[in-house]
């Protein structure tokens, strides 16, 4: 598994565009989807607010009691939350456009997972697995096919002036997050258990 998946990122260049080609076309087609569901979750979310808003001006002039008012705004804010994190997802979702990792970065995971192999311990073999195959199908005796995890480009990050803990990671997870985030895109499951199965994924003594 190991080698297979260092031998992976520098070989399977061609495997990789095809399974980031049909990612595209997936993202592409559900698209106008996306964008009808933002329309009706703004028209939503307007509604909502709009009634927290009646709701409190209620409040103020003194027509509804204050426990009425607390039930009632405790629900509608919970319903104004759900709609607004559904509609970050989405608009996520719009902008999180599949590409094509360069050669250079593929050459820098395979290089990166080759020093960890060689040189790391048996837990970052184990995590430089976990960060690299998003799962493994058991095929027959002795034989596995894994479905690697497409390097993506990295988003910025946002400064928001709060302070965070650091945390402790070990080199293969500092290896790879200097590069690139790492996450399995779906349409690349079934290229990958008929077109890598010889190539990267069989390994004798694996049950």
């Amino acid at each position: 598994m190991l080698d297979a998946t260092a031998s992976f990122y520098r070989t399977q260049h061609g495997l990789i565009a095809d399974a980031v080609s049909d990612a595209q076309a997936l993202h592409h087609a559900k698209h106008n989807t996306r964008e009808d569901e933002l329309a009706t979750l703004a028209a939503e979310l307007a509604k909502t607010t709009d009634k927290i808003n009646r709701y409190l001006d209620a409040f103020e002039t003194g027509k509804l009691d204050p426990e009425h008012v607390n039930d009632r705004l405790t629900a509608l804010r919970a319903t104004q939350q759900q709609l607004r994190d559904r509609q970050t997802d989405l608009r996520h979702a719009i902008a999180d456009q599949p590409t094509m990792p360069d050669t250079a970065t593929l050459t820098n995971v395979s290089r990166h997972a080759r020093e960890i192999i060689h040189a790391g311990s048996h837990t970052q073999h184990k995590t430089l697995v976990e960060g690299l195959v998003e799962h493994v199908t058991i095929t027959g005796p002795n034989r596995f096919v894994p479905t690697f995890r497409i390097p993506q480009p990295r988003e910025p990050e946002h400064d928001t002036g709060a302070e965070t803990e650091p945390t402790v990671q070990t080199p293969a997870v500092r290896a790879m997050t200097r590069l690139v985030e790492l996450r399995g895109i779906e349409p690349l499951t079934p290229s990958m258990r008929t077109r890598c199965a010889t190539n990267c994924a069989t390994a004798p003594g694996v049950a």
